[in-house]
């Protein structure tokens, strides 16, 4: 197989705001730590444990927007991008690395304030269900009712 592929699939938690930083020109980056745990039980000492990787996301432009918008500290979101890594020199002129994923699609998964409220929701047992605050659909014929149509 002679082709590659670069892609990076993440559900985690923000570890902070959505930082921006714009350009002249009009277009702009946000950035943001994201949060991925693994936990699992050591079989030695019988115990559970959890492990966290952070990663640095990138946004461009109306994405960026968006995410500063309407993302803050503790959301659930799911991302998908690439890997790149920059190279760069520090205060000292010594190169550094870092490796960020360039987002090219988000999607929102639940906020803060949800995820509290679904948890304390499953720790209180007497707890009433979410009314559906939805309207219920109309349901009315789409198109004409004397079309010719055999299905």
């Amino acid at each position: 197989m002679s082709g590659t592929l670069n892609k990076v699939m993440l559900i985690g938690h923000l570890g902070d705001e959505v930082k921006m930083h714009y350009f002249e020109g009009g277009g702009c980056v946000g950035r943001f730590p994201l949060a991925t745990n693994e936990t699992y039980t050591n079989k030695q000492t019988n115990e559970r444990v959890t492990s966290t990787e952070w990663h640095n996301i990138v946004v461009r432009n109306k994405g960026a927007e968006i995410c500063e918008k309407y993302l803050s500290k503790g959301d659930k979101v799911y991302i998908e991008g690439r890997l790149k890594t920059r190279k760069w020199q520090d205060e000292k002129g010594n190169d550094r690395y870092s490796t960020e994923i360039q987002c090219t699609d988000f999607t929102f998964l639940t906020t803060k304030a949800e995820s509290e409220v679904n948890a304390n929701s499953n720790n209180n047992q007497n707890a009433q269900p979410k009314e559906n605050t939805f309207p219920e659909p109309s349901i009315e014929p789409i198109g004409d009712e004397d079309d010719d149509l055999p299905f």
